[in-house]
């Protein structure tokens, strides 16, 4: 074999590779599926993938304690052994560079519907303790914090979370999430400008701690306060990401890039998580500033801000809808600055997801308060049908239940048909969407059957595809399970 015989049969050796690699079927066993995004399918035709929104529910805390002040932020929700917990900034005390933030805890026993101050007896305030204040005091003070479920944590690091403030991080622990304590003597070795709730945690998907934190674009030495804070920000506000095994020692941070390709929206928070019951997702919920907008001349500050919805298979590249996921509405003491943010954290019941999000922030005289957000389990985007059927074929599959679940909603003259296809799309005989009645009506979770019963047994370790038709139809979620 002569030297361009060898390079002939490597070239077709490289082609056939690459056409193996990108026909290899995308394995997903028997894990949840939601459908936030275009990963599992092919092709669609009269078909969108939509985003939902929550329902606005009830006001669940308003922060008019003597304590609190209008300036009062919450920062976090986690329920810990049949107990919700809300960690927020209470206030701010003290005078310009004394200026210290007043960290307190309320609780729930009622699954995050109302909260309450406890007596914690930790911090006097004016002479009394009985209050539900955690510590009062600057940077590192109690962090956003996390439920460790790292296998091998100490009992005694339990809570972990990231304290921030400008340009330090801080590593920080406790047993019982009331009474903290460095892990480190020292700031953390992590770029980026940390003013606001950064998240971070125990990433079962990739075995690492994994945390979600600030930086700004174009922030120099010259910046300036109009830079940052004024109607025109040269500097953009931004989110990053780093992994570690110790929560100490930190990966050099990564920029996250979305396929949108809106550089210079300025992104607040990030109330990051991974997807419950999917956790190979991750979900995130960053407050959109919009600097330049002024609904009240009379304000110190500009701007207003909304809720977005994005979601990531690897935590870095990111499919963020450009739409709002939570809008001001129509309360005008949400129409100005810093308002709307959505607090970092996922409650779980069977029927319903909560959440929530800031109303009222700095305006005088009125408390800022905290709104239940209530979501459909799995239920933020669908692929959605109008009244024309549209149809989606996804890429080649495997799996390894023995019935298909779907997450639906249909009208009552809507439907939904599934088919079964091989893997290069021709339709497998007794699962084709003719071989089955129509399915309407709204369930987490129905077993799809075809005239021949739903157990797909024989197909199990093939490849193969899933042909969706919906008619005035929403489809959230699949699963192969047992």
């Amino acid at each position: 074999m002569n030297f361009r015989h060898f390079l002939f049969f490597l070239f077709l050796f490289v082609v056939c590779t690459l056409i193996a690699a990108d026909n290899k079927p995308i394995d997903i066993g028997t894990r949840l599926e939601p459908l936030v995004d275009d990963y599992l399918i092919d092709s669609m035709q009269n078909l969108e993938l939509m985003l939902h929104h929550p329902e606005r529910r009830q006001v669940v805390f308003a922060a008019d304690a003597a304590w609190e002040d209008s300036v009062a932020a919450f920062i976090r929700v986690l329920e810990d052994s049949g107990v919700v917990r809300l960690y927020y900034r209470a206030g701010m005390t003290g005078e310009g560079e004394n200026r210290k933030p007043i960290m307190a805890m309320a609780t729930s026993s009622d699954g995050g519907y109302s909260f309450q101050r406890p007596i914690l007896n930790l911090t006097e305030f004016e002479g009394s303790s009985e209050n539900n204040i955690l510590a009062i005091g600057g940077a590192p003070t109690i962090p956003p914090p996390f439920i460790d479920s790292h296998p091998e944590c100490p009992p005694d690091q339990r809570y972990k979370g990231l304290s921030a403030s400008w340009q330090k991080i801080y590593a920080m622990c406790s047993a019982d999430g009331l009474r903290w304590r460095l892990m480190h003597s020292d700031s953390l070795a992590m770029d980026g400008t940390f003013d606001t709730i950064n998240t971070a945690f125990w990433d079962e998907k990739i075995g690492k701690y994994h945390c979600f934190t600030r930086y700004m674009e174009n922030l120099t030495e010259e910046s300036d306060e109009e830079d940052v804070l004024g109607a025109h920000p040269t500097v953009v506000r931004a989110i990053q990401s780093s992994t570690s095994n110790d929560f100490i020692n930190w990966s050099p941070v990564v920029h996250h890039t979305y396929v949108d390709g809106e550089d210079e929206w300025q992104l607040y928070t990030n109330a990051t998580l991974p997807c419950p019951g999917a956790e190979h997702i991750y979900l995130s919920f960053p407050n959109r500033y919009v600097q330049h907008r002024v609904v009240d001349p009379g304000r110190k500050y500009p701007g207003v801000n909304d809720a977005l919805f994005m979601t990531s298979r690897d935590g870095v590249h990111w499919h963020r809808f450009l739409q709002a996921w939570v809008r001001p509405g129509p309360d005008p003491y949400n129409w100005t600055d810093r308002n709307n943010y959505v607090t970092w954290g996922l409650i779980q019941s069977p029927d319903e997801w909560s959440m929530y999000i800031s109303e009222h922030y700095r305006r005088e005289g009125v408390p800022p308060r905290l709104r239940r957000l209530a979501i459909r389990p799995h239920g933020f985007v669908s692929l959605h049908a109008d009244w024309e059927n549209g149809k989606a074929t996804t890429l080649p599959l495997r799996f390894s239940g023995n019935r298909l679940r779907i997450n639906f909603s249909t009208s009552a003259a809507g439907w939904i048909k599934v088919a079964i296809l091989d893997g290069s799309g021709s339709a497998i005989p007794g699962y084709g969407v003719d071989d089955m009645t129509p399915i309407f009506g709204d369930e987490l979770e129905r077993t799809v059957t075809w005239d021949r019963g739903y157990d797909l047994t024989p197909l199990v370790g093939q490849t193969l595809r899933l042909q969706f038709i919906l008619k005035d139809a929403d489809l959230y979620a699949i699963q192969f399970s047992l």
